[in-house]
């Protein structure tokens, strides 16, 4: 049965196509009767669907699909009422048990396409719960009038707009975070002793154990260290962190990742790849790999150039050296990672591990990389693509994948994390 999605539109130029495959970004793509690539968004490969033109090009067009002719058996449901309006979860019409195996398979394209290589058979991708899981988010709070009474609402921004879309409840949030919206959020925003703008972004933050910080833009000093800090416990170890700045945002499923990096550190140890010397942390954010590693080296060099990030990354750190019965000394410097890599000689084989943005390695940070002594990298990437681009050009100074693996830290969204292990 014939299944549409779309709202009432103009009407525009329309295909009717068999889609052929999911590419990065989670848009499908097919081939249009004049040739074109054509991305399309709300498709599944395998499909028969009625594709309406959103972007006409010389050479390539995007589309969306108003009509699902045949569906897959892949499809699900849009659980959300806002899908196809917020600017999230846009793999709500694909199964969620489907979603890792469909990625995989879009990672592993990437890596042929871009860095010439095949990922390794063993790599797979690993998930945790698909629905309630985040527990970091960016909201809108709108103010607005209900007869005599001041409301606040929340929304996202929708697709490719800065209008809001607003919502009751989110269901990819955590519990904590949509009690706090629907409750102590709403008493705050409406505070008649705080003078707020009609309009404003507002970070929210859940440490697991159900406590909610927050802050936004021009918060009070007092208010940001009484509403905005946060410690949360990541098999034992406590990280201190704050609203304002980047942590990841599925502590469900961050224990995996972890151990997976201490796996590699321990294999590139015990293989003389790597030592145990010393630990280079780049991108180090509030020092998060580095606390859970703290126990292997003797040495520790943090690397980040965001000052809140860094205030966070030296308290974290600050009792490695005295608890340490290895005596390790901590350095934590406040530097751009290509900065610091061209002003220090790294000459003896030190673990390197690398978790930059989404933008990947800057040019500077390959090439010295490639001129060190390291020989043995860690690098964890929340860009699949900027991730093959940059191991193409490692790989021309000799580096070779050693391991490779995903982690679905967004379910219902085609944002995937990578850890990629690569030596010479």
């Amino acid at each position: 049965m014939a299944r549409n999605y779309a709202k009432s539109r103009k009407p525009r130029e329309t295909f009717d196509v068999r889609i052929e495959k999911m590419v990065q970004g989670g848009e499908s793509m097919v081939r249009l009767p004049d040739g074109r690539v054509c991305f399309v968004k709300g498709a599944l490969p395998g499909e028969r669907c009625r594709v309406e033109i959103t972007l006409s090009k010389k050479d390539f067009a995007r589309g969306v699909a108003v009509e699902i002719i045949e569906p897959s058996p892949d499809r699900a449901e849009p659980r959300c009422p806002l899908y196809g309006r917020c600017g999230g979860c846009s793999l709500q019409h694909l199964k969620s048990e489907k979603q890792a195996e469909y990625l995989e398979r879009v990672e592993r394209e990437n890596f042929r396409r871009l860095a010439r290589t095949d990922l390794p058979d063993s790599f797979c991708i690993r998930t945790g719960n698909p629905w309630g899981y985040r527990n970091r988010a960016r909201v809108v709070a709108v103010k607005d009038r209900a007869g005599d009474r001041e409301i606040v609402r929340f929304g996202f921004r929708e697709q490719e707009s800065n209008r809001i879309a607003f919502f009751r409840e989110c269901p990819v949030l955590t519990p904590a975070l949509n009690a706090f919206l629907q409750g102590p959020a709403r008493e705050i925003f409406t505070d008649k002793g705080t003078c707020f703008p009609r309009e404003i972004d507002v970070n929210i933050f859940d440490d697991g154990a159900g406590n909610v910080s927050y802050c936004y833009a021009g918060m009070k000093a007092s208010a940001f260290a009484e509403c905005a800090q946060s410690v949360v416990d990541i098999g034992g170890e406590k990280i201190a962190s704050d609203a304002s700045v980047f942590f990841q945002s599925n502590l469900g499923l961050l224990p995996e990742l972890v151990q997976a990096v201490r796996d590699a550190v321990d294999e590139g140890i015990a293989s003389g790849d790597a030592s145990d010397e010393w630990l280079i942390d780049l991108f180090s954010g509030v020092g998060f790999f580095a606390c859970m590693l703290k126990d292997r080296f003797r040495r520790i060099t943090t690397v980040e150039r965001d000052e809140g990030c860094l205030k966070h990354a030296k308290a974290n750190l600050s009792a490695v050296g005295m608890s340490g019965a290895r005596g390790t000394s901590v350095e934590n410097v406040a530097a751009p990672a290509e900065q610091w890599l061209m002003d220090n000689v790294v000459d003896v084989p030190a673990t390197l591990i690398v978790d930059p943005p989404r933008t990947g390695l800057p040019k500077e940070v390959l090439e010295a990389i490639a001129a060190s002594s390291v020989n043995r990298l860690i690098y964890v990437s929340c860009d699949p693509v900027t991730l093959a681009r940059d191991y193409a050009k490692l790989a021309l100074s000799g580096f070779t994948i050693k391991s490779a693996r995903g982690f679905a830290f967004y379910p219902q969204t085609p944002h995937l994390e990578m850890l990629l292990v690569v030596g010479r």
